[in-house]
């Protein structure tokens, strides 16, 4: 009886398994640019250039339903203000280099074949924590960055461009509580599908 529920489970496991074969599990490459704005007094009111490159994978749920997680390096100088400086007591630092790795989780709904509206949580791990900006070594920025997605992908054969915004809903002042920091994010990019 155990050896027959055990068969019956692998036979649905690899049956469920083989739908979502069927449905399709594609790999890719991106690329792109990002257009980031850190809100708070300390910085600069005005966007900043960046870039981003990693991986995505689209698993086909159905025809119009899908899952988009992905993993990707970014990298972008945030401009800061003469408050900046005054406010936390240090020399002049006119910018300040933020990277992450990004980790995205977006669901794809697909009205048509060609393109994909996409939503989800993305979290974001600060690679460069250790790069502090002040003098006694405490770090100024907090090791992670939860933040909603939302955008649309273009699917034209083995190309997906894409355009996002991304809300970032977390504290991300590690020093105090002088100035709240939150992150606006515009990504656009290229991926390539295989």
């Amino acid at each position: 009886m155990k050896r027959n529920i055990v068969f019956i489970t692998l036979l649905l496991a690899f049956g469920s398994y083989g739908q979502v074969f069927a449905q399709g599990i594609h790999l890719g490459v991106k690329v792109g640019t990002d257009i980031k704005k850190l809100t708070g007094t300390s910085f600069s009111d005005q966007f900043s250039y960046g870039y981003h490159l990693g991986g995505q994978l689209e698993i086909g749920l159905g025809k119009v339903v899908g899952i988009q997680p992905e993993v990707y390096f970014s990298q972008v100088n945030i401009d800061t203000t003469d408050k900046f400086s005054q406010v936390y007591q240090f020399n002049k630092i006119s910018s300040v280099k933020l990277q992450y790795i990004n980790i995205p989780i977006l669901l794809s709904i697909k009205p048509n074949k060609f393109v994909a509206l996409q939503a989800g949580p993305q979290y974001g791990i600060l690679m460069n924590k250790h790069n502090t900006v002040l003098e006694n070594g405490k770090e100024a920025f907090k090791n992670g960055d939860f933040s909603m997605l939302a955008g649309i992908q273009l699917d034209i054969s083995k190309i997906r461009l894409y355009g996002r915004y991304a809300v970032g809903l977390s504290e991300l002042n590690d020093i105090d509580n002088q100035d709240k920091w939150k992150s606006q994010t515009f990504h656009l990019g290229l991926a390539l599908i295989f």
